[in-house]
């Protein structure tokens, strides 16, 4: 008991930082994975069907234009289809990042994954079989899906960010985030196996042999319907277990101002005898006590909340440029067919495994590379090294694209997955991980939400900008594409100067709410600090009993 009135921290946030490794964090990244597994699932997979909309609703708009080309959706249209998610996704981050702060995380976590799944079935329903009807119903439930999925991003980092203890908190962040890739891998696969099913009891001539009856009705419209449908599934799996997860430990300690219940709370997940010290809530208080929209905030974190909005927003742009125009790239590296010589679902399938084949090999392993080496490099290092590797790989396809395409496509491949690699083992990660860990906990999440908006920001700038300069598959447009998807990456770059490296410190510490500075001392406080510093900078601190404690279980 003499060792803990001594420790100036509070036991529970001590036991926290310095517990081992157990089942209960498993299970929350499970839980937490879970939803950006439906959030990449319910993002990407509308790339697998556009195509396929094009050709069942708009099939004018294939034949009166200067190159025939099935699956052409009007640019309008095609851009509501591919951006309307994204809309909804930034509003909801700023929405649900707010009321998380506000309400606490687990209060409104449930909402997000209800949101999700009835919007996931609603969004292969039509209020009407007019081409106008079915896609203003797309349109519509595929916003609020993405308002959903929104408020996923702040929550889900926010509660694994407040679990997580020190020493491998990034790698538990990661592994949430990291979901996403597999998301984006089922998302494909699911496709390609409704399409595969569909299309071996539905033969059809190609489209240029017969326009009409290379679409396939009613399959293929069954098909696009049961895709997007699919969603729902992985979201009412994990909606039981999200709401048992009690509140965390940081938020109803240092915001409710409840010791006694955040203790025991953690001491039944944490299977540890923790001391509740309310006495002490009064420090953190006092040195948390300022509003976003303060002089305090600004002078504290101002440069930090820069730092992660932009090279969020930066990233962005690329990532879903990338992801958004894989099928005008895939013909490029043959892994696509001529749309002219597919029927309907032969081209949805042929996409599908494209896209499952680029996630599997290209952007699934960067993720878990991240999640491996990231308490081992800092997140710093990682979001240099990826934003400066996908600047390269994005100048080196602009400027050689013609070459790349006609003369070296094994070449074209490689560049082209290792661009997703760097961007998973790099910015796509760590500006996830960042604004989990930078901000007070009185508004971390609501940090983290303006910083995933800002990233939406940019990807709506890829579905409504980049993408026009793919739609029509134009070389010389696709070249302009990638060389401003380099400069942007370059950029993000030389934002990332503005972000503290976080490895190896406490939440408290790193956001000054333990009365000391922080990372509020400056900019760039902590950056570059390496595996070596940290140690050093740990061996200083005294034990505490807590940690004694928790050294004993472990």
């Amino acid at each position: 008991m003499a060792d803990a009135a001594r420790d100036p921290n509070l036991a529970v946030l001590d036991a926290l930082d310095s517990a081992r490794t157990q089942m209960y964090h498993m299970k929350a990244i499970v839980i937490a994975g879970m939803g950006f597994f439906t959030d990449a699932y319910d993002l990407f997979c509308i790339s697998t069907v556009s195509k396929l909309l094009g050709r069942l609703y708009y099939p004018e708009e294939n034949l009166h234009i200067d190159k025939p080309k099935p699956g052409t959706l009007p640019v309008n249209t095609n851009d509501m289809v591919i951006g309307v998610a994204l809309v909804g996704t930034l509003m909801g981050q700023l929405v649900f990042g707010y009321f998380g702060d506000k309400l606490g995380r687990k209060r409104v976590y449930g909402i997000t994954l209800v949101l999700m799944a009835a919007c996931a079935i609603g969004s292969g329903l039509s209020f009407g079989s007019t081409p106008r009807a079915v896609i203003g119903t797309l349109c519509f439930f595929r916003f609020w899906l993405g308002f959903g999925i929104g408020g996923d991003y702040p929550l889900s980092a926010t509660i694994m960010s407040e679990y997580a203890n020190k020493k491998t908190r990034g790698a538990f962040i990661a592994a949430v985030f990291a979901m996403q890739g597999v998301g984006i891998i089922f998302a494909g696969l699911v496709s390609m196996i409704v399409s595969g099913l569909l299309l071996r009891y539905n033969p059809a001539p190609a489209w240029k042999d017969d326009p009409d009856a290379s679409v396939q009705k009613p399959a293929a419209d069954y098909m696009w319907r049961i895709v997007l449908m699919i969603g729902a599934f992985p979201a009412l799996a994990t909606f039981y277990w999200r709401m048992k997860m009690p509140e965390t430990a940081r938020y109803t300690a240092l915001i409710e101002g409840n010791a006694k219940q955040a203790a025991n709370d953690m001491t039944k997940v944490l299977a540890i005898e923790i001391e509740a010290e309310q006495e002490k809530l009064a420090r953190y208080k006092a040195a948390n006590d300022y509003p976003l929209l303060s002089m305090e905030f600004a002078r504290r974190h101002g440069m930090h909340l820069i730092g992660t909005a932009t090279t969020w927003f930066l990233l962005d742009i690329a990532f879903y440029s990338q992801n958004l125009t894989q099928k005008d790239i895939f013909p490029a590296i043959h892994l696509t067919s001529d749309p002219k010589n597919l029927n309907a679902l032969k081209e949805v399938f042929q996409i599908s495994k494209a896209m499952f084949l680029v996630a599997l090999f290209g952007t699934f392993p960067g993720y878990w590379v991240t999640v491996a080496l990231i308490d081992k490099m800092g997140r710093y290092l990682i979001q240099l090294i990826g934003f400066f590797m996908m600047s390269v790989f994005m100048l080196v396809m602009g400027v050689m694209y013609e070459n790349l395409r006609d003369k070296q496509t094994t070449l074209f491949a490689i560049i082209y997955a290792l661009t997703f690699f760097f961007a998973n083992f790099g910015p796509n990660s760590t500006t996830f991980v960042l604004p989990a860990e930078l901000f007070p906990t009185r508004v971390r999440s609501t940090c983290h939400a303006i910083s995933a908006a800002s990233g939406k920001a940019g990807a709506i700038v890829a579905a409504f900008g980049v993408q026009r300069l793919t739609l029509q598959g134009d070389v010389n447009h696709i070249r302009k594409a990638l060389i401003i998807l380099s400069i942007t990456n370059i950029l993000g770059f030389f934002f990332t100067f503005l972000v503290p490296e976080t490895m190896g410190r406490s939440l408290e510490e790193i956001s000054g709410e333990d009365g000391n500075a922080g990372a509020g001392a400056g900019p760039t406080a902590g950056a570059g600090m390496g595996a070596a510093d940290v140690s050093r900078d740990d061996s200083k601190m005294p034990v505490s009993s807590t940690e004694w404690q928790s050294s004993m279980h472990a």
